[in-house]
């Protein structure tokens, strides 16, 4: 059973995140072009492209860190462009995001870098449930012993599962993951891929990840989304993709 402590309500019935339309300029150069997506619930979409092709600065503005020219964008049925901060804020508290580079705080401890959230977000809840969900939030990503290390003590490795575990503390119903295994060894990218599923499965999460990492794809894929010149090009399962004979879809799997 899921501990929801989001001051957001929600309806459950609602899709969990429908893009329509979106576009993204700078400058002269068009990013995101009529983009659509629909998240599923409990569904992992990977949205594969190349580097530079829009991803990161497509969940950038599903999270409200950017600004669309066009388009909406729907939590849940609530659109996130153009709402107060106010809103905004109490939106993400139900959305998760695993920064690429983790976004770790290097004067902070372990527990201080888990607290930050629950503080930010004004939750009304005692130091002992604090205490309890930071030691839940660690156990999941089994690190419970590093609660009082730093960042800097840590591997690169459990440096991404610390911030895996930060993103996971709010319980939130959707996770946007930024190349999750990028800069990890083959079998530290693995741990990532598998803690993804467990955590999937544990609190019914509904997430988008994206991706260049083609074994973190096939692994934790269950809806791959191509993102080519600004569009959702095509999608569907890995193996359907990968025996596709368009070209332009082939050099993603060969």
């Amino acid at each position: 059973m899921r501990h929801d402590i989001s001051s957001k309500e929600i309806d459950p019935n609602e899709e969990p995140l429908l893009i329509e339309h979106l576009s993204k300029s700078f400058g002269e150069r068009k990013i995101l072009d009529d983009f659509s997506l629909r998240l599923n619930s409990e569904e992992n979409v990977v949205v594969l492209g190349k580097s530079g092709a829009g991803k990161s600065v497509l969940i950038k503005c599903v999270i409200g860190l950017l600004v669309p020219d066009e388009g909406s964008i729907k939590v849940y049925g609530e659109n996130v462009v153009g709402i107060g901060k106010h809103e905004l804020d109490q939106l993400r508290t139900t959305i998760g995001f695993l920064f690429q580079g983790n976004a770790l705080y290097d004067s902070m401890s372990v527990r201080e870098n888990l607290e930050f959230p629950l503080r930010r977000h004004w939750i009304k809840i005692t130091e002992n449930e604090v205490n309890d969900m930071i030691l839940d939030a660690l156990e999941n990503v089994n690190l419970a012993h590093t609660i009082d290390m730093m960042p800097a003590e840590l591997s690169g490795g459990m440096q991404k599962r610390i911030a895996l575990a930060r993103t996971m503390i709010l319980k939130p119903r959707i996770i946007l993951y930024d190349e999750p295994t990028t800069g990890l060894d083959p079998v530290t990218a693995r741990e990532i891929d598998q803690l993804i599923l467990k955590l999937q499965e544990k609190y019914h999460t509904s997430s988008i990840i994206i991706s260049h990492d083609m074994n973190c794809v096939k692994t934790t894929a269950n809806r791959i989304v191509l993102l080519l010149d600004g569009k959702c090009y095509a999608e569907g399962t890995y193996r359907e993709l990968e025996l596709s004979r368009d070209l332009k879809i082939k050099q993603f799997f060969e």
